[in-house]
């Protein structure tokens, strides 16, 4: 009789194993859009996701060391194509899935206005603060910021300033604190924070078209998730990322 319970209770505690969530990684500027989304996916009564926010960099390479994952966004093709080159992306589910721009931030108490382009003296508003920023080596904002100062001719007058960051995310929490003078993130994450306000508006020729593709993930593909990815697609999911600032490709 023991071995029975015993038996019972392994197989228990086996099924709640395999019941976990179906896991979704995407980039960190998709954390508010995405979790309102996820939560009207829940509450359908079907199988529930979770939703992992992280640096489209560090989730790339969480998968390319085979986390179980059922879908990828990624705040830029880089990282995706450097997941697709290694076969982890399940053939024909790759697509682009929204789009983005690139700001200039400040604290909300400031009032500095400016008009980026070629003439900017950016090193001349910093003075000695810091332009907080992803890690422009690998954080796909501060690749795109990076980009844009370069093609600009702004770069080297603000590389020894720049405050890199492990996401647009965090870039974005250095100026809330005021740890920076101005910090460039996606124009959807400087909407849904209350402390900071636009400085200005990258030119969309500076730099990449800021895609966010989306694809399947072999090592944790499933219904569940297959479900999802059509969901992020639909017309109610398309009309709340509008409404949180991204743009459809």
């Amino acid at each position: 009789m023991k071995k029975l319970i015993s038996g019972l209770v392994l197989l228990l505690a086996s099924s709640t194993v395999f019941a976990v969530d179906t896991t979704v990684f995407a980039a960190a500027s998709l954390s508010d859009a995405l979790t309102e989304i996820g939560k009207l996916f829940d509450a359908r009564g079907a199988d529930k996701v979770h939703l992992s926010f992280a640096a489209s960099s560090t989730l790339a390479k969480q998968i390319e060391s085979g986390a179980p994952v059922a879908l990828f966004i990624s705040a830029d093709e880089d990282w995706m194509d450097f997941v697709e080159k290694r076969g982890l992306v399940v053939p024909g589910t790759r697509r682009d899935l929204l789009a983005n721009e690139l700001v200039l931030i400040e604290p909300a108490e400031r009032t500095e206005s400016v008009t980026i382009g070629p003439g900017l003296d950016l090193a001349g508003l910093l003075g000695q603060d810091r332009l907080a920023m992803g890690d422009p080596e690998s954080v796909p904002a501060g690749k795109y910021g990076k980009a844009a100062l370069q093609s600009l001719g702004l770069w080297s007058g603000v590389e020894a300033r720049v405050a890199p960051a492990d996401s647009v995310r965090s870039a974005l929490a250095f100026v809330e604190r005021g740890e920076a003078r101005f910090g460039i993130v996606y124009s959807t994450d400087a909407a849904v924070a209350k402390s900071v306000r636009i400085a200005g508006v990258f030119p969309e020729s500076s730099h990449k078209p800021i895609v966010y593709p989306i694809g399947v993930i072999r090592s944790g593909d499933s219904p569940t998730g297959r479900a999802f990815l059509d969901f992020v697609q639909s017309s109610q999911a398309r009309a709340i990322f509008q409404r949180y600032g991204f743009r459809l490709p």
